[in-house]
């Protein structure tokens, strides 16, 4: 096989790892609330454990000396960014079941292009308006729906999902200011861990069963740290545009999941929401300005 398309078929399959692992960030949840952890101690758990991981990796890579003031600056991002996202798709996924909490998750796009618009002066050209307009329009339709777990008021999961959106989307700029001088771990080392930190004061350490220690750890070694390697490793082969657009997969693996294993379903309302979602991101992504 030539080289090329060999590193280019690696670089899908990095990819298509990514989102899949991704995509058990909402099963790994519910396992974890079915063994009696709460929503606040399960983000704790998932940003110490791949917090320590980066931690360990990047220490390897002599990638822990850093200047003070960078050092500051990551872990304040972590403080608000990591602490406020991880602790809202959690009480999304709670209050809303899994599959909403993606959906509202993969509004994170459409927040992007409004930030890259304020902050780098990014054009809002024809197609990205049009994006919006369809990831509102399917936003809309998925919050007005009563969620994936019938029968339950998902007025709160709404708020959180809508809340993990915007909170996802702001480590986009930041991470996109800093990339080119830091490696990945060093980032993360700094973010996830200073984010465990701000959960503490409101985390109630329960006794945890040997399954709940399971969901808890891979949901910080596979979802959080085992993912950003893989979307690493893609990101080398093939183009940003490919790599997001495969990864964008997890949305669709994840409702998949939800309904084969807990029977979620949204009412016709909100898969057609969630499909007009899906189709933003789609836009978006494979904009290649």
């Amino acid at each position: 096989m030539d080289e090329h398309v060999e590193n280019r078929t690696s670089g899908y399959a990095f990819a298509l790892l990514t989102a899949t692992l991704w995509s058990l960030i909402g099963p790994f949840s519910r396992l974890c609330f079915s063994e009696g952890v709460a929503p606040m101690e399960v983000a704790f758990w998932r940003a110490s454990i791949g917090g320590g991981c980066f931690l360990l990796h990047a220490a390897c890579r002599d990638g822990l000396c850093i200047p003070p003031r960078h050092a500051m600056i990551f872990s304040a991002f972590g403080l608000v960014g990591v602490s406020l996202f991880f602790a809202s798709y959690q009480f999304a996924v709670k209050e809303g079941g899994v599959a909403l909490a993606v959906v509202l998750l993969y509004t994170a796009p459409a927040w992007v292009a409004v930030f890259s618009r304020v902050l780098f002066r990014e054009t809002l050209s024809p197609r990205k308006l049009f994006a919006l307009g369809v990831a509102m329009t399917g936003t809309l339709l998925v919050s007005v729906s009563g969620g994936s777990l019938g029968g339950q008021n998902a007025t709160l999961g709404v708020l959180f999902g809508l809340a993990a959106g915007l909170f996802y989307a702001t480590h986009y700029p930041f991470y996109v200011w800093w990339k080119d001088r830091y490696t990945t771990a060093t980032l993360y080392a700094y973010m996830l861990l200073a984010g465990s930190l701000a959960l503490v004061p409101f985390v109630e350490f329960a006794p945890k069963s040997l399954t709940a220690w399971g969901g808890l750890l891979g949901l910080g070694l596979l979802t959080n740290y085992g993912a950003y390697l893989a979307y690493g490793q893609g990101l080398r082969r093939i183009s940003p545009v490919r790599a997001a657009v495969v990864s964008n997969l997890e949305p669709v693996l994840s409702t998949l999941m939800a309904w084969l294993w807990w029977q979620e379903n949204f009412p016709p309302i909100g898969w057609a929401g969630s499909a007009l979602v899906l189709t933003a991101v789609f836009i978006l992504t494979t904009d290649k300005k």
